[in-house]
C-alpha cells in the first residue's frame, strides 16, 4: 500500500481544525514520518497509524512548527517497543537542534542519525535537493525504479504463461524470448515533498515527474509580497510548480492561519496554473492515495 496520511496542515500557527505539520507516508512496508511538528503524536492516534510503522524521520528544516514533535513521536515508539531502527534525516546546519530534541526523548530506541548537507541520494531511492528558505532547507523525492508490464496478449503468442513469466522476468530471457518482446517500460512511481521555500531550481527538480507532489502554499496569490518576504511558496506557485513538473496530483498544505479553515480560493489560484494536475487542499486527518502507475498498472 502506498499512501499519504496528513497529520496536520498548518504553518506556524495552528488552529482549531489544523494541527502543526506532520506526514507520514505509508510505502510498501516502511513508513517515512515528514516534518512531525508540536502535536504529532496525538494526531497519529486520531489517524488510526501506530508509532511502530515508522521507519524513517525526514526533516526539511528545523524550525520549530517541522520538527518539536520529534521527542514525542521518539518517546512514543519507545513506549510501544519499537525495536527496528529508525533512521533520522536533517539538515547538518541543524545539528544542535536535532541533538537537543532527541536527548529530551525517552532513551532505548535503535535512532540512525544521518545529517546531510548537500544535494544526493541519502537512502536507497531517496533524493534530497536544497530549497530555499530562510535557513538551510531540503526537500525529498522517494522514486520507485522502472520496471516493466508484461503485456498478455504477447505472452500468449509466445507460449509462455505460469511459473514461466516469472522466470521470465527474474533471468531476462526464456526460450529465445527476452523481455523487451513481451513486455514495456513501466516508470516508477515518484513521490515529492517540497516545504518551506521560495521558487527556486530544487524545488522544481523534486516536483519533476512527480505522481504525488506534497507542496506547501502558504499563502495566497494576492500575499504574494509576504510569500517573498519570509521566503515560502504562494498557491499560484505550488500549482507553476505542479504544472511546470508534469505532475499527476498536487496535495496543498502549510496554510497560514490568516485564511482560517475555508482554503477554497488557494485550491482555486494552484489549479489555475497546474496544467491538469489534481488538486487536492489538505484537511487533517485525511488519506490520500498514490495515483496508479503511469500507464495504468497498479
Amino acid at each position: 500500500m502506498r499512501e499519504l496520511v496528513v497529520l496536520g496542515t498548518a504553518s506556524q500557527v495552528p488552529t482549531r481544525t489544523r494541527n502543526h505539520n506532520g506526514y507520514l507516508l505509508l510505502w510498501d512496508g516502511e513508513g517515512l514520518l515528514f516534518d512531525p511538528g508540536e502535536g504529532t503524536q496525538r494526531q497519529m492516534i486520531h489517524a488510526g497509524v501506530s508509532a511502530t510503522q515508522v521507519t524513517r524521520i525526514c526533516l526539511t528544516h528545523v524550525h520549530g512548527d517541522h520538527c518539536f514533535g520529534l521527542p514525542g513521536v521518539l518517546s512514543r515508539m519507545v513506549l510501544d517497543g519499537v525495536n527496528h531502527p529508525v533512521h533520522l534525516h536533517y539538515p547538518a546546519a541543524g545539528e544542535d537542534v536535532v541533538r537537543a530534541l532527541v536527548s529530551v526523548s525517552t532513551p532505548g530506541l535503535d535512532l540512525k542519525l544521518h545529517p546531510h548537507g548537500a544535494a544526493g541520494e541519502v537512502a536507497d531511492g531517496l533524493h534530497i535537493r536544497p530549497l530555499k528558505h530562510r535557513i538551510e532547507t531540503y526537500g525529498y523525492r522517494l522514486t520507485e525504479p522502472g520496471g516493466r508490464t508484461f503485456l498478455p496478449h504477447l505472452l500468449a503468442a509466445a507460449g509462455i504463461a505460469g511459473p514461466d513469466v516469472g522466470r521470465l522476468r527474474r533471468e531476462g530471457a526464456l526460450a529465445g524470448v527476452g523481455l523487451a518482446d513481451v513486455s514495456v517500460p513501466r516508470p516508477g512511481q515518484r513521490f515529492a515533498f517540497v516545504m518551506d521555500t521560495a521558487p527556486c531550481d530544487g524545488a522544481e527538480d523534486l516536483a519533476d515527474g512527480a505522481d504525488l507532489l506534497v507542496a506547501e502554499s502558504t499563502f495566497s496569490d494576492d500575499d504574494g509580497g509576504l510569500a517573498g518576504e519570509y521566503r515560502h511558496l504562494t498557491a499560484g506557485q505550488a500549482g507553476d510548480l505542479a504544472g511546470r513538473g508534469s505532475v499527476r496530483t498536487l496535495v496543498l498544505t502549510h496554510f497560514s492561519s490568516r485564511y482560517g479553515n475555508d482554503v477554497s480560493l488557494l485550491a482555486r489560484q494552484a489549479s489555475a496554473r497546474a496544467n491538469g494536475a489534481t488538486v487536492i487542499a489538505a484537511e487533517d486527518l485525511q488519506r490520500i492515495r498514490l495515483p496508479n502507475r503511469r500507464g495504468g498498472s497498479q
